[in-house]
C-alpha cells in the first residue's frame, strides 16, 4: 500500500524494536565478496531482503550458501551474462545497479543494466571507462562488456558509485584513486577497515 493512516491516542507506552539491517549495505558487502572474495561469511542479514540479489548471483554463477541469517560467498569468476533491470521492492534495488556492475565485467559475454527507478544514475560510468572498462549508455540501460580493468585517477560522483568504483579498484591491476570519498563514508561506516579486515590493499590518504 502506498498510504498510511494513523488514529491517534492520548499517550503511548514503551516498546522494544530491532532495527532491521541496511539491504543495501548488505549487498554491496555481497557484491565485495563475490568480485574478490573467498569464503566471506556475512552476518547478520535478513535473507529475503536480499533475495532478487541472491537470485541475480545464481544467474551470474556466484558461489552462494544462505542459512538463517549468514551468507557465505565465494568467488567464482568467470561468470554468466546477465540482463539486470532495476524496480522498487522487492523487485531489484537501484541502489545495487551500481555496485553489481564491476561483477559484470567478470562475464564471459555482455550484460545490460537498465535502471527503471533513475534512468540518469550512471554518472559512475565515464569513471569506469577510465579504468578500461568496455561499457556504454543508451537511454536508460548500460550496455557492460568483459573487461580487465586498471588502476586510475577517478571521482565519486555519489554513495553507490563510490562504491561501485572501490569494488572496480579491489579487481583492477594496479593503484586506483578515489577522490571526493566523503559520499561513501556517508552510507558505509568503517568500510575501509572491514576490507582491510577481509586482507583488501586499501587505505586512506589526506589531500
Amino acid at each position: 500500500t502506498s498510504t498510511i493512516k494513523i488514529n491517534g491516542v492520548k499517550e503511548l507506552h514503551g516498546s522494544e524494536y530491532q532495527v532491521i539491517p541496511d539491504r543495501i549495505e548488505a549487498g554491496t558487502y555481497m557484491c565485495i565478496a563475490a568480485a574478490c572474495g573467498e569464503n566471506v561469511i556475512l552476518n547478520n542479514i535478513v535473507p529475503k531482503h536480499v533475495e532478487t540479489l541472491t537470485a541475480k548471483f545464481s544467474e551470474l554463477g556466484v558461489n552462494v550458501d544462505v542459512r538463517d541469517e549468514r551468507i557465505r560467498i565465494n568467488n567464482n569468476a568467470p561468470y554468466q551474462f546477465v540482463d539486470i533491470k532495476t524496480l522498487v521492492y522487492p523487485g531489484f534495488a537501484t541502489d545495487l545497479q551500481q555496485p553489481i556492475t564491476p561483477l559484470l565485467f567478470m562475464a564471459n559475454g555482455p550484460s545490460f543494466v537498465t535502471d527503471t527507478i533513475y534512468p540518469e544514475r550512471f554518472k559512475h560510468v565515464e569513471e569506469l571507462k577510465r579504468m578500461g572498462a568496455n561499457i556504454e549508455v543508451d537511454e536508460g540501460t548500460a550496455t557492460i562488456k568483459p573487461s580487465t580493468l586498471h588502476g586510475a585517477e577517478v571521482y565519486a560522483s555519489d554513495l553507490r558509485a563510490g562504491a561501485c568504483l572501490i569494488i572496480a579498484g579491489l579487481i583492477a591491476e594496479g593503484v586506483t584513486t578515489i577522490y571526493n570519498v566523503k559520499h561513501i563514508y556517508r552510507g558505509y561506516t568503517d568500510i575501509v577497515e572491514h576490507l582491510k579486515a577481509l586482507g583488501a590493499d586499501i587505505w586512506t590518504e589526506t589531500v
